[in-house]
């Protein structure tokens, strides 16, 4: 089972808006799709369900070409759909029969998924007296209540406090872990990170980078040093000429050209018997990484 991509390409009036994008999906999982705004994500998203008609390329699932009949997904696009005067219930239901769901199936769909996501209590109300938070809940809701087998995921996090956040997270997991391939596109790139095991990145239409970002971010050399220490250390961080990116309760971020500068601050703390709690060499962020590919 899996869901490629080949050379697909789509224009509008004259501007191209995806050109030439390739990508695959070959196990269960979360693939980061990003690019900065009018980039090309949610095109080929919408190609790639089938909303919109491609100019060029191949699109399959299971090997068979895409189609919204063929394809059993679940969307959670960018822009926001609510009804602010319908019953939550009601929209819920009716969402769940567009999807071919019987009555009595989603019933008990939206009640476990309603105690999933902590919202049992706004079932009966108008979706415009909830908070934009649990109105996004209720769309994502939609999204998987009919047990799709591909998920794609259009900024899911958009709206939501930490502890909501935290729930949206572990039903993701929870979904790869029930053997769910997953598509997010995100501008919080530590969410990115924090779940996907590959990326591309779109810039104006074209890919710029893709790959498994473990293996990506391992081409890149060190670029800064997380330093935690009991006082102020700034003078040696001065006299090697180092930059400080960050600094919280003698917890430093210090950029680095070289491994080895961060190595020499070490061996001077140590020489002057500084107590050194935290020292940590890291590679570039993906935040680092996107800026680089997209940030002209």
């Amino acid at each position: 089972m899996s869901l490629k991509l080949e050379n697909v390409s789509k224009s509008f009036v004259g501007k191209q808006a995806v050109e030439n994008v390739s990508l695959c999906l070959d196990k269960p999982g979360v693939y980061g799709l990003l690019g900065t705004n009018g980039a090309g994500k949610t095109t080929t998203i919408r190609m790639l369900l089938g909303i919109i008609k491609k100019d060029s390329g191949e699109i399959t699932w299971k090997g068979k070409a895409v189609d919204r009949k063929s394809v059993n997904f679940g969307y959670l696009p960018e822009e926001r759909g609510v009804y602010p005067k319908t019953k939550i219930l009601d929209q819920l239901m009716y969402f769940a029969e567009l999807k071919g769901m019987k009555k009595q199936e989603a019933e008990q769909a939206i009640e476990q998924w309603a105690k999933k996501l902590k919202v049992e209590e706004y079932l009966t109300l108008p979706a415009e007296k909830l908070s934009k938070g649990n109105q996004q809940k209720i769309q994502f809701m939609t999204a998987v209540i009919h047990n799709p087998e591909l998920v794609v995921l259009d900024e899911p996090f958009s709206g939501l406090d930490p502890v909501n956040t935290e729930i949206l997270k572990n039903i993701i997991i929870d979904l790869v872990k029930n053997g769910k391939y997953v598509i997010m596109s995100a501008h919080q790139m530590a969410t990115i990170e924090e779940f996907c095991s590959d990326i591309l990145i779109l810039n104006k239409g074209k890919t710029v980078l893709q790959g498994n970002l473990k293996e990506i971010k391992e081409t890149y050399p060190a670029n800064r040093v997380e330093v935690g220490v009991e006082e102020d250390i700034s003078q040696y961080i001065e006299e090697l000429e180092l930059t400080v990116e960050n600094e919280t309760n003698h917890n430093y971020v210090i950029k680095i050209t070289e491994e080895q500068k961060a190595h020499n601050l070490l061996n001077r703390l140590v020489t002057e018997g500084k107590k050194v709690n935290k020292f940590e060499i890291k590679k570039p962020t993906l935040n680092d990484i996107f800026i680089e590919k997209v940030g002209e």
